[in-house]
């Protein structure tokens, strides 16, 4: 195929974090037994909060939809990252790239919006439990974990409609362990100004709406719970939102430095292990984060294991 008399490129290498072979062979078992724990602890969690009638609510239900999101996101990623620490060379079709950004894109926006309405769900729970059956309501629930999955797709073929008007015809080493789109675009011969600005602007504008609708949340959680003379009831409202918190501190952080600080202030080496952090260290920890600090799932696990 040739176009504008330049060979049309039909794979990508993918570079990889590392070419030492030494830093190869730690990185794989590490990141191996860092991909079977997060599979593991998703899994644990979605099975245990489908098979403990106490976990059937809404808060547990977005909880184990976001493990199921952490166990796609990983998995969009982490195969291949693995393949590249066994072999010298690790490629991949073009149409084979653009299927993993969009599952990479899908999953991880979807985290967002289920991660906003996780805040939502803790709002009314706290600043207004006599309405709470009806404001979280099972069709309301659906339409909450519905929209999520649909603005998941929407943002992911924004990322996906870019990568495909773009013409690659030159170098095709990704200097990256997936295919992410702004390695990418580095690699176009064609003009990419609308390539690196239409994805910055749909993530940055998903990133500010779920965040924003984070912190009004907490912002009225936090005024309901100094308004509470108990302190037992504080700190039960307190512990109901630390595990929450703590993942979107560890969530959004990563995601907002790739996606929306403009990118001449990137290191390749260093959005590489940013992205090491939010795409495969993260959901490995999510379960974890909630299995520990969560005092009704270490419960449910007592029953179910006895």
């Amino acid at each position: 195929m040739a176009t504008e008399n330049h060979t049309t490129v039909a794979e990508f290498i993918i570079l990889g974090l590392t070419d030492n072979p030494t830093l190869c062979a730690i990185f794989f078992v590490v990141f191996l037994a860092v991909y079977i724990v997060t599979i593991m602890g998703n899994i644990s969690i979605i099975v245990l909060i489908r098979r403990s009638p106490q976990l059937h609510t809404p808060m547990y239900l977005f909880l184990s939809h976001l493990a199921f999101v952490d166990t796609g996101y990983s998995t969009s990623v982490t195969p291949i990252m693995l393949m590249s620490f066994l072999r010298e060379r690790t490629t991949i079709p073009v149409t084979g790239c653009i299927a993993q950004l969009g599952s990479d894109v899908t999953f991880g926006t979807t985290e967002c919006f289920l991660l906003a309405a996780m805040a939502y769900d803790r709002y009314v729970a706290i600043c207004s439990p006599l309405l709470y059956s009806t404001q979280m309501s099972p069709m309301v629930c659906f339409l909450l974990l519905g929209a999520s999955y649909l603005g998941g797709c929407m943002n992911a073929s924004s990322f996906t409609g870019c990568l495909m008007s773009l013409t690659f015809c030159g170098p095709n080493k990704i200097n990256h362990f997936f295919c992410d789109l702004p390695p990418l675009v580095k690699l176009s011969c064609t003009h990419i100004y609308m390539a690196e600005i239409s994805p910055a602007i749909s993530a940055g504008s998903i990133i500010v709406i779920t965040l924003f609708i984070i912190v009004v949340s907490y912002v009225y959680i936090l005024h309901a719970i100094l308004k509470m003379r108990s302190t037992e009831g504080r700190h039960k409202a307190f512990s109901t939102c630390t595990s929450h918190l703590t993942v979107v501190t560890l969530f959004y952080g990563p995601v907002t430095f790739v996606y929306v600080i403009p990118k001449s202030r990137h290191s390749p080496d260093y959005v590489k292990v940013v992205s090491v952090f939010y795409t495969v260290v993260i959901p490995m920890l999510n379960p974890l984060i909630y299995s520990l600090r969560n005092k009704e799932i270490k419960e449910a696990m007592r029953k179910l294991m006895a």
